[in-house]
């Protein structure tokens, strides 16, 4: 006998629409402005790079949710900008990860900061409605999507964000393919 499913609370599902399109426009406004003409979707590889470190492409399609092919057009459009590079492991040779540049390392920190001030703002303005079991409500949501905590968040923030200081890897460090329509 199947068990059935829980009752799903319309009136959650409303608010967190409507709150998604709210985090969606705070996310594209805190792009507008910056340079190197970053899209949604090219961003949130920026951000994989910059928690979780160099990736393989096929990494980034997946905890985007992405065809692999998606995932390497969007990752090598990233390269042809500058804001990340591919590297051959130099234990594998056929290994080609991707790493945040300086310059794709200073989006994601703009991007961030943009809208840490955004939702302070916004935060404030709202100040009576924050209860603890609001925090608590999001937090739980967030883990059931999948995120990472900020604490964690933060620390491979930290923890990668030396690795766009690095130095190109020398005779490792693989050039971007030839040709391709300019993004």
């Amino acid at each position: 006998m199947q068990t059935p499913a829980p009752a799903v609370n319309e009136d959650a599902v409303q608010a967190l629409m409507l709150a998604s399109r709210a985090f969606v426009g705070l996310t594209a406004r805190s792009l507008a402005g910056i340079d190197g003409d970053v899209t949604l979707p090219q961003f949130r590889a920026l951000v994989v790079l910059a928690v979780r470190g160099a990736q393989r492409s096929i990494d980034i399609a997946e905890e985007l949710r992405v065809n692999p092919s998606t995932g390497t057009r969007m990752c090598d459009r990233l390269v042809r900008k500058g804001l990340v590079r591919r590297t051959r492991s130099a234990t594998d040779r056929r290994v080609v990860r991707l790493r945040l540049t300086r310059a794709g390392h200073d989006i994601v920190e703009q991007v961030m900061d943009r809208r840490r001030a955004e939702l302070e703002r916004l935060v404030a303005a709202t100040a009576d409605l924050w209860q603890p079991v609001v925090t608590q409500a999001l937090c739980a949501f967030a883990a059931a999507a999948g995120e990472p905590d900020e604490h964690d968040w933060w620390l491979g923030w930290s923890a990668h964000a030396t690795d766009a200081d690095d130095e190109p890897d020398g005779p490792h460090e693989v050039p971007a393919p030839p040709g391709g329509r300019p993004t």
